[in-house]
């Protein structure tokens, strides 16, 4: 028990104390006539209270020795039922639980040594009040400091044990071994320090632990009291077991917490961030902390109004939602899967309509060519496998045509912006059904080539003359003489070739080779990547001019008009050309390059200029061409600046070939940044950089064009979600949003254009949460600038931004414990997150999904929420499975919208 916690008015027992009933309580109450004298003297008295029993202990308080002076049974009321030691024995059916309580306080005395001496220090130390742990700071910090978590071997001994005897040699476990035995993978550092303390405390001085000694280690790790979890902490960072810690140990613990969380800028200010942690513990600059001290650190959290600002406005309606996302008592499985039906059809209508009117044009097509062939003479030879080649055949044709319509970007972006098309059109899936109508043509190509290949040839060339004799007008007076005949003529050739390029083109646009994620050692890795699918792409030039060919040469049809193969494919290739020609004009002057920064994490900023006429919208992307890199390759990347912004700018995450080299060439005419600017390497032609010092590489841009995100503004609520560099799109929303803020001075208004003209469609958002997920501290340069723009001129909080590094162990985590007092320490002071370098405050590991829709749905009822998500594919099913819940189960709803990267 230490003095302190004496002096305060509570009494902390043994380690296990803090397991103890709430209603098991500690009250010091002062005897007042042994007050008076020595003020280093007091008499204390602190009852215990468990169930109906209370026990008053009276303790002679000398300096730094504690004597009992008196212990008994008191009633509620404090009336004595015996004194002293005698009252311990006064009732038989009390007596064992008062001594048990009696070995608590004195167990408690015994972590007080009264035969060290304590030296006098310099100056008093400031007597800090006892923290109220019932408070709500309180509480969220009493669940931090924790060595056994959910990623940290939470599944008990048995598991402990288990990796024991796989990692033990000659039955002693090693002491690099020791964080993998207990779970804490990753952290082998601190939890070799973690190894340090507990041998310490224990005075084992070797490196090697038995089974039994683990146990011990692994109760103490586990035990779930603060005060115990506490302790463990504090004799981390106590090296050398004299109580106290010092700067030089602070500094040390800050460096271990920071590499355990992969925060190296963390680690390389560990002199700053220790100079902060002792100006506020030791405001009399003694040298040195206590125990009371970081608890005080835990307990006096300055985040409570923001804890309170993130929090819903009202318990009742939160715990009604609650009841409502309870799963359903009706355990009929037709029901469930009736349900589950109509949640699909409500969800996914758009798409349904599309692909069913699809799939029905390609049937009747296939039926009537079918029929055609099934009442003419030569399905007398060749039977139904000649119907089955036509009917595939009309497919096909209709499949070349439509193919091409989904890639016509400049159509579909000015459809979707200029007409309400879009509210039954899924055009943000035009990718997806491009692939789709591939399938359907990889399908025909199969049917087509095979029923002619290894059916009506075959069934043709083995016919009787009596048989043949209606075949002559189509294939001569004298009969094929063999298989060769019919590979060598133009329809054969054309087909084979179209097939070959065709194969190829599929093959290499599937993932697994367009990223390029063949192993090293595969000879195949040199002939994949995108580069290999850009150009194999652009076979289908050859592939459309043999399939005309291949459409004019046919077999059984000599009429012109009725070979319509020409017909199918006209209108959309004159359209794709009309993009083309677009596209080449559009993109033949070079932007000019206003600034460049390279960023932590391998990514580049580009600022450009606008050029002239160029319009966007939020959420938009362009193209980007650099000659100086590859003259043909084009590349799409998000709009990051705002529609009002007078610059054009994108982020660049440095991920393939062409990208990295981009880097570099732009590296080159790059510096180091001045005091103040972020990045790596900057250069910037409005600060003095002229084009003679800083050759930048010419840019061609091509857009813009549309995405999911530019529908953004349709939306009352926006919850905005990015992981990683997906957060670029997003940024620009934010940005847009606050702009508009700036332009109108309120949310809702109508969209002012560029020419100060009103749009007629009103710019509807009055709400955005902004969710931003990456792995890396360094990413939160790429947009510091944003967000504090952002802090500063919201005033009204239209805009709500949370920024979460998941490198950084989930809060509560004894490994990132001492960041999460870095934090609160630097915000409260300076108003600065230490990771983020705004004032944005940083969360700590990924957000509890289903946590952040609750509390949108519950603060904005009967409301249309906006979800878009831009990011890798991994959180796509639980966003959409979790605006579906959320929107079929309370009375907000919620719409969302993706972009993979």
């Amino acid at each position: 028990m230490d003095m302190a916690d004496i002096e305060a008015g509570t009494v902390s027992t043994d380690s296990n104390s803090s397991r103890r009933s709430q209603d098991d309580t500690a009250t010091l109450i002062p005897n007042s006539g042994n007050l008076e004298g020595s003020s280093h003297r007091a008499t204390k008295t602190t009852r215990f209270k468990d169930e109906d029993e209370v026990v008053e202990i009276t303790l002679d308080v000398q300096r730094d020795s504690v004597a009992i002076q008196d212990v008994r049974a008191v009633d509620d009321g404090g009336s004595g039922h015996g004194g002293g030691f005698d009252g311990l024995s006064s009732s038989s059916s009390r007596g064992g639980k008062l001594s048990s309580k009696f070995r608590q306080v004195t167990n408690g005395l015994k972590l007080k040594n009264p035969s060290k001496k304590v030296p006098q220090a310099p100056a008093p130390k400031t007597v800090r009040k006892r923290f109220d742990r019932s408070k709500s700071t309180a509480a969220v910090a009493l669940k931090g400091l924790q060595f056994v978590t959910a990623k940290v071997g939470n599944d008990g001994w048995a598991a402990v044990e288990k990796r024991f005897n796989h990692l033990q040699v000659d039955g002693m476990l090693l002491r690099s071994r020791f964080g993998k035995c207990i779970g804490m993978e990753g952290s082998d550092e601190f939890a070799m320090q973690m190894f340090d303390s507990l041998a310490r405390k224990r005075g084992i001085v070797k490196e090697l632990l038995t089974k039994d000694e683990l146990k011990d280690f692994w109760e103490q790790l586990s035990d779930q009291g603060f005060d115990n979890r506490l302790q463990t902490f504090f004799d981390m960072v106590d090296k050398n077991a004299d109580g106290r810690i010092t700067a030089e140990e602070v500094k040390e613990i800050i460096a271990l917490s920071a590499s355990a969380n992969k925060l190296s800028k963390i680690k390389e200010r560990a002199d700053e961030y220790t100079a902060l942690i002792m100006e506020e513990l030791d405001p009399n600059n003694l040298g040195y902390i206590e125990l009371e001290d970081l608890e005080a650190l835990l307990l006096q959290s300055p985040s409570e109004a923001v804890a309170r600002s993130t929090t819903t406005h009202s318990s009742k309606l939160s715990k009604a939602l609650s009841m409502k996302l309870a799963p359903s008592k009706d355990t009929s499985p037709f029901r469930h899967y009736w349900q589950e039906l109509l949640y699909f059809l409500e969800e996914n209508w758009k798409r349904i309509w599309v692909v069913t009117l699809w799939l029905s044009i390609c049937v009747v097509l296939f039926i009537w060519k079918f029929i055609q062939y099934r009442n003419r003479a030569v399905f007398h030879i060749m039977g139904y496998c000649v119907a089955t080649a036509k009917g595939a055949a009309e497919t096909l044709k209709f499949n070349m045509a439509l193919v091409l319509l989904p890639v016509c970007r400049n159509t579909i972006t000015w459809i979707r912006s200029k007409t309400k098309i879009g509210a039954v059109v899924p055009f943000n899936d035009n990718i997806n059904f491009h692939k789709v109508i591939a399938a359907g043509v990889a399908v025909g190509v199969a049917l087509h080539a095979g029923a002619h290949l290894t059916c009506d040839f075959p069934l043709l060339l083995h016919a009787s003359d009596e048989k043949y004799e209606p075949m002559k007008p189509f294939f001569g007076d004298k009969r094929p003489p063999n298989y060769w005949w019919f590979v060598k003529g133009t329809a054969g050739w054309t087909g084979i070739v179209m097939v070959v390029l065709m194969s190829i083109a599929f093959v290499l646009a599937q993932p697994w080779f367009r990223r390029n994620k063949l192993k090293d050692t595969n000879p195949l890795k040199k002939m994949t990547g995108f580069n290999a699918f850009w150009f194999t792409h652009h076979l289908f030039v050859i592939v459309y001019a043999l399939l005309i060919v291949h459409g004019s040469s046919l077999y059984l049809t000599k009429e012109w008009y009725k070979k319509s193969t020409w017909m199918y494919i006209a209108y959309p290739v004159f359209l794709y050309l009309c993009e083309r020609i677009v596209r080449l004009f559009r993109s033949h002057d070079a932007v000019k390059i206003q600034k460049v920064a390279v960023y932590p994490g391998n990514v580049l900023a580009l600022y450009m200029s606008k050029p002239p006429g160029f319009r966007y919208r939020s959420g938009q992307y362009i193209f980007i061409n650099c000659r100086a890199v590859s003259p043909y390759e084009w590349h799409p990347f998000s709009i990051t600046s705002a529609p009002g912004d007078d610059y054009l700018s994108v982020h660049i995450r440095t991920r393939g070939d062409w990208t990295s080299r981009l880097r570099a060439v732009f590296s080159e005419a790059c510096r180091p940044p001045a005091d103040g600017e972020s990045g790596l390497l900057r250069a910037d032609l409005s600060r003095g950089i002229t084009d003679g010092n800083a050759r930048f590489p010419k840019l061609l841009i091509d857009g813009p064009y549309g995405a999911p995100a530019q529908d953004y503004r349709e939306y009352d609520v926006l919850l905005l979600i990015g992981l990683g560099i997906g957060a670029t799109p997003l940024i620009s929303i934010v940005k847009d949003v606050l702009n508009h803020l700036q332009r109108g001075g309120s949310v809702g208004g109508t969209e002012p254009e560029a020419s100060g003209k009103p749009k007629k469609r009103p710019f509807m958002t009055k709400r955005a949460y902004f969710y931003w997920v990456t792995r890396e501290e360094g990413s939160f340069e790429w947009f510091r600038g944003v967000m504090n723009e952002v802090a500063e001129k919201d005033k009204d909080g239209v805009i709500e931004l949370h920024n979460h590094c998941s490198s950084v162990y989930q809060e509560g985590d004894a490994r990132s414990a001492l960041i999460v007092m870095l934090q609160e320490l630097q915000h409260a002071k300076k108003g600065v997150d230490i990771l983020s370098g705004t004032s944005v405050k940083t969360h700590f590991a990924r957000p509890n999904w289903r946590s952040v829709f609750k509390r949108v749905a519950v603060n904005h009822e009967n409301q249309r929420v906006g979800v878009f998500y831009c990011g890798e594919p991994v959180l796509v099913p639980q966003l959409r499975q979790l605006s579906a819940d959320f929107t079929h189960k309370t009375n907000t709803k919620f719409e969302f919208h993706k972009e993979n990267f």
